[in-house]
């Protein structure tokens, strides 16, 4: 990178962390399977910090059969026990059943013809929301979302998981302003 280029100061310390900066957060997402994949995994994040859930990301792709909600959601107790002897994931047994349930709501939703990604982006009415100034934990706006999920079955959802999900997948744009990311990500939008 050039030293011209400056990124969001989280993103400096660690090149796992530089690269997942660089290339995936706040790039607006609009499909469903993997913007449930990323809010489950926000919430493995849970009183962790981000890179934990980042530099496991593959092992949870792997027990969580790349997160398939058609597959996930039929897991019982035998892969809820070999997930919990898995030292490739975070081993939290409520986090675990929380994704079980989360594929399952996911899937009632789809059933009941609503689109994950529909539900998500609107609402931001479709678009990125651009954010000037500090960035908060948590908004009124994730606030809600948080709640609606909740509503539909969701757990580990809580307003401030919520809102670093929608950092993540582009629903908020929350690069710095000196970030050479915030422009492209300011632009990106569904095609």
């Amino acid at each position: 990178m050039s030293a011209t280029k400056r990124r969001c100061a989280w993103a400096e310390s660690d090149p796992l962390l530089q690269a997942y900066h660089d290339e995936e957060w706040g790039v607006p997402d609009f499909d469903s399977r993997s913007l449930w994949e990323t809010l489950m995994l926000e919430g493995f994040q849970a009183g962790l910090a981000w890179i934990i859930v980042l530099r496991k990301r593959d092992a949870f792709r792997k027990a969580f059969r790349n997160f398939d909600p058609k597959v996930v959601a039929h897991f019982g107790e035998k892969e809820i026990a070999k997930m919990l002897e898995d030292p490739g994931i975070i081993r939290s047994r409520a986090k675990i059943e929380a994704t079980i349930g989360g594929a399952r709501a996911y899937l009632e939703m789809k059933a009941g013809g609503i689109e994950f990604s529909d539900f998500a982006w609107q609402f931001v009415e479709g678009r990125p929301s651009q954010n000037s100034g500090p960035v908060p934990a948590t908004t009124p706006l994730a606030a809600t979302v948080s709640k609606e999920l909740k509503r539909r079955g969701f757990k580990f959802v809580g307003p401030t998981i919520v809102y670093a999900w929608m950092q993540a997948v582009g629903m908020v744009n929350d690069h710095a302003g000196d970030c050479f990311r915030r422009k492209v990500c300011a632009r990106a939008g569904r095609d």
